[in-house]
């Protein structure tokens, strides 16, 4: 475990402070425990603190106790935290700016996967529904993508489940502790899941699956995907907040459309329609959309690709970030050009076989 750590957990604690602050708070302190020590006067004149919540973090040390507590049980339970200064935190969920700075995981995946893909929808699927969700997990099962969603009834459950039984991982976010699952009626897919994905939360052991935390668990959903796919919904609900979330993200949204006039059709439509996700009606869509066909085909064929003697706006927009920066990660250029990832990785791809760009390990990307 990391020293750090109990001070990390008491973080999470401070009434009011919340993920934005707690991360002002690291960027002007230097450590978790360094906010701990510091005085009042100092901690006021941080950008959006103030006196108040300056109040707060200076009453917070007898936090500290409940913090103690939480590390037993992450040590009892083989529960890995993942603060958001550390190597392994999720690096898409780096570039939200609302992404939890502290995360308790249990499992097997790499929440840094090449490829991850959430899958979201109603939790009262009909047939139709239930034979897409099928038919598109399926067609997923030599690709390695990781899927995510979250353990909830109707498509979510649907989705983890049909990923293990095709050889694909997947992991669950909760929107409780990890003492539990909600519901306890797929406690036996969870335990498949630490061993074939995971499950992941940001909130403390004891935590109740109270209505308020789901909401907040759709960030975690939305940010930690490349591409999310809605696959049946309501106009409103659950699947519609973490559409919204991921757009905002300028992750790639996807939606099945259904009939015209079917309830369960009306969110997916609804989100296509307002040109808030692309129309796909199979996991080759999806594939394509996302160049994880394309690239694969073009990086085995020749490269002898002519070197592009004009520039488009966009990829000018992209080439003009690294002007103070050597390396960028993929998510950092997406959100600073304001574009989904499908078209900075196709832009991207098309500047490295024009000798612009190369690629290094872990998505970042340098000039040539």
């Amino acid at each position: 475990m990391a020293p750090d750590l109990l001070y990390q957990i008491g973080l999470t604690l401070m009434d009011g402070i919340g993920d934005v602050n707690a991360k002002a708070l690291l960027a002007y302190c230097g450590s978790a425990e360094e906010v701990f020590k510091q005085k009042k006067s100092h901690l006021q004149k941080i950008p959006g603190i103030g006196q108040i919540l300056s109040n707060s973090v200076i009453k917070s040390k007898p936090l500290l106790n409940r913090a103690e507590k939480e590390i037993e049980f992450i040590q009892k339970y083989k529960i890995k935290p993942l603060f958001f200064t550390s190597e392994d935190y999720p690096s898409r969920l780096k570039f939200c700016s609302d992404s939890p700075i502290l995360l308790y995981y249990k499992g097997s995946a790499d929440l840094n996967a090449e490829k991850i893909v959430a899958v979201v929808g109603t939790r009262r699927p009909s047939d139709y529904g239930r034979e897409k969700t099928e038919e598109f997990i399926r067609d997923l099962n030599d690709t390695g993508i990781l899927i995510i969603s979250g353990l909830a009834y109707g498509v979510d459950v649907l989705a983890h489940k049909l990923a293990l039984d095709h050889g694909l991982e997947t992991v669950g976010v909760l929107g409780h502790g990890l003492d539990r699952i909600y519901p306890q009626s797929h406690d036996r897919i969870a335990k498949r899941m630490i061993k074939q994905g995971g499950l992941l939360s940001d909130f403390m052991s004891g935590t109740n699956p109270d209505a308020v935390n789901f909401p907040k668990r759709n960030r975690i959903v939305a940010g930690l995907c490349d591409a999310l796919v809605v696959i049946e919904s309501k106009r409103t609900g659950g699947s519609l907040i973490t559409a919204t979330i991921a757009n905002s993200y300028n992750k790639d949204v996807f939606a099945l459309p259904g009939r015209a006039g079917d309830v369960l059709a009306e969110g997916g439509n609804g989100l296509i329609k307002r040109n808030r996700a692309a129309l796909i009606e199979n996991a080759v869509d999806l594939l394509d959309a996302m160049q994880w066909q394309k690239s694969e085909k073009i990086q085995s064929a020749t490269k002898q690709i002519p070197l592009l003697l004009n520039l488009s706006a966009e990829e000018k927009i992209i080439l003009d970030l690294f002007a103070e920066r050597k390396t960028i990660h993929v998510d950092e250029i997406c959100q600073a050009a304001q574009m989904p990832v499908s078209k900075v990785s196709a832009m991207l791809l098309q500047l490295e076989f024009s000798n612009i760009m190369k690629s290094k390990p872990g998505k970042m990307y340098e000039l040539a």
